[in-house]
């Protein structure tokens, strides 16, 4: 038996590399190693009342510097979320990522988040150093990512 909101739910979290162009073959880069599958939280796909688009991966060791994303922008706000998964010091990422805003390099060691705001180029995005597993999802406040900054590269090396 069906109950009336079961249409809110998403139960099979799909994979959404697809959904991503700044990051993995998309933008042409290649696929970091320690990065996981790019699993759908909660989008308009699944969700047609959703006007979010949020995902999850797992981020796991690498004791090499990991390229992730390219720079870029959105026209609506983001906000990007990494937590450790240490229950006994939940502030611990276990990691050392670096983050651009606007230029300007951010190194990140402890859980946290950051809200980017419409218009903002941020990223590139990467990995100096992984010793324990976390996670990272992204929050769009829109309820489809977008964001068109690789569509010439596309063309340039013939994946478009």
């Amino acid at each position: 038996m069906s109950n009336i909101h079961d249409d809110l739910f998403v139960t099979n979290m799909p994979n959404i590399a697809a959904d991503f162009k700044n990051e993995g073959d998309a933008a042409g880069l290649p696929t970091p190693t320690n990065v996981g599958e790019a699993l759908g939280l909660m989008r308009s796909n699944e969700v047609p009342q959703s006007k979010i688009h949020m995902s999850h991966c797992w981020i796991f060791e690498t004791d090499e510097p990991q390229h992730w994303v390219n720079e870029h922008e959105h026209d609506y706000d983001e906000i990007l979320i990494w937590t450790g998964t240490d229950p006994e010091n939940p502030t611990e990422l276990g990691a050392e990522l670096y983050f651009d805003i606007e230029g300007e390099r951010h190194t990140v060691t402890t859980s946290g988040s950051v809200y980017i705001p419409a218009g903002t180029r941020h990223c590139p995005l990467g990995f100096t150093k992984v010793t324990r597993p976390f996670t990272f999802s992204a929050l769009s406040l829109s309820p489809l990512y977008d964001s068109d900054e690789n569509a010439g590269l596309l063309e340039q090396i013939g994946k478009a």
